[in-house]
């Protein structure tokens, strides 16, 4: 299964100034399938240690976490002999704090060994205990649900995806035949989305009940997580409550986050914490707006004016109890949440590129493009139609005011360039880094 993690783990296997590296992510997002394929690709040998599935292996750190003393433990523990072409794998991290805390020491007096540590709600983890985070001493990747692209690989359309970024990159319409077959793609993906478990069986089987099964599953083991991560029963049922009741901020018309969808009366003070888990632990991601377009755009953002989106579509289409089937063909009954689904289609894909990206209204509350993001060093905005009809005032008023070098226009229309706007289709998000 083709993962674009594993070129970043090639890379930092590589550079001479390596640290230890923890990959964090939402549950099942693929992160200890990757690191494992890596290690047997790339190493004479893989020393793997769970702190969920082996409870015992916290007490190899209890008495000293300097390398030399905890090595031959590991090792010991392991039945192997770990060297310095070992890959030495710490997965579910957040379950032992001094486990973490040794990474620092492994960055000090253990650099030629290559350690990887994985976690899956590492941000709540360190947020709620007192870790001894080892700052300056790591590197870090966040992994999320597999992107489109990924999805056309295990889909085996590379050549399709090829053509896709050929098309992007020229300004050049795909033919008709592509782009219709590419729009289906598209579709497919919004509905099945990129955790990787689902989309190995809906490849596999084809079959919608299957995955939706899948997905339910998975809902129900991030709201038993909330459970086990919050300590307060009120805490918990806050939560649980924001979770539950996004796919309705998402039907909107205007998808700003409110707090009375959450709750009759709701206020920020009541629900800053909830949200705070949720974005904490990977679940949600949470998008800013920039009244004013300047840099650095974090400066100009508006802590109280955000959305809120789901990490993976098909998450999000299995929380709304939608079929399968109702978003492959678009049926009118989605049009409420269609603008809602793509706009959160879109911000999945700009931040598994790298990309921060932020929202702008004109302060009157008349005019918003939904993105803007700094691509290569210009803020460019991006705006997002939902289907072929792509008429708007709030770009043309965005251009008058900032003049971009110029504006990118997403829809289900094919690749183009006229008038400074870039158009590129729903399905190309991959592209946009």
């Amino acid at each position: 299964m083709y993962r674009k993690v594993t070129a970043f783990l090639e890379k930092w296997k590589k550079d001479k100034y390596r640290k230890p590296l923890i990959v964090q992510g939402a549950r099942q997002v693929g992160k200890t399938y990757s690191i494992l394929e890596f290690g047997k690709d790339n190493y004479s040998d893989v020393a793997y240690f769970n702190f969920q599935t082996s409870p015992d292996l916290n007490a190899a750190f209890e008495e000293s976490i300097d390398p030399k003393d905890l090595l031959p433990q590991l090792s010991r523990l392991n039945g192997q002999k770990i060297t310095e072409n070992t890959l030495v794998v710490f997965d579910e991290i957040q379950l032992c704090e001094r486990a973490l805390t040794s990474l620092k020491y492994f960055a000090e007096n253990a650099k030629n060994y290559h350690v990887i540590a994985a976690g899956s709600l590492l941000g709540v983890a360190v947020n709620r205990k007192k870790y001894a985070f080892p700052v300056g001493k790591v590197d870090r990747y966040t992994m999320y649900p597999m992107d489109l692209e990924e999805y056309l690989y295990v889909k085996g359309e590379e050549e399709l995806a090829g053509e896709i970024r050929s098309s992007y990159d020229n300004n050049k319409a795909l033919p008709k035949v592509l782009h219709s077959s590419a729009l289906k793609l598209y579709r497919e993906y919004l509905a099945i989305g990129g955790m990787p478990e689902v989309v190995s069986r809906f490849v596999e089987t084809n079959d919608t009940v299957q995955v939706k099964a899948l997905l339910d599953t998975l809902l129900m083991d991030y709201l038993s997580d909330m459970s086990k991560y919050q300590e307060s029963a009120n805490e918990i049922k806050k939560t649980r409550l924001v979770y539950e009741t996004l796919p309705v901020q998402l039907s909107k018309k205007n998808t700003r986050f409110q707090y009375k969808v959450v709750k009759s009366g709701g206020r920020a003070a009541e629900y800053e914490n909830a949200i705070e888990w949720l974005v904490c632990s990977n679940l949600f991601s949470r998008v800013y707006c920039c009244e004013q377009i300047k840099k650095p755009l974090d400066n100009y953002k508006n802590i109280d004016n955000f959305k809120i989106y789901f990490s993976d579509t098909g998450l999000l289409c299995a929380q709304k109890g939608l079929r399968a089937e109702d978003v492959f063909f678009m049926e009118k009954e989605l049009t409420d949440f269609k603008g809602g689904l793509t706009e959160n289609y879109v911000q999945t894909q700009l931040i598994r590129n790298g990309l921060k990206p932020y929202f702008w209204t004109n302060g009157k509350g008349t005019k918003e493009v939904d993105f803007v993001a700094d691509l290569n060093g210009s803020i460019i905005p991006i705006e997002v139609k939902s289907g072929t009809h792509v008429k708007t005032g709030s770009l043309d008023e965005y251009t008058r005011f900032y003049k971009p070098e110029y504006a990118v226009r997403m829809s289900e229309k094919n690749f183009g360039f006229e008038n400074n706007v870039k158009s590129v289709p729903l399905y190309a998000a991959f592209c946009i880094e």
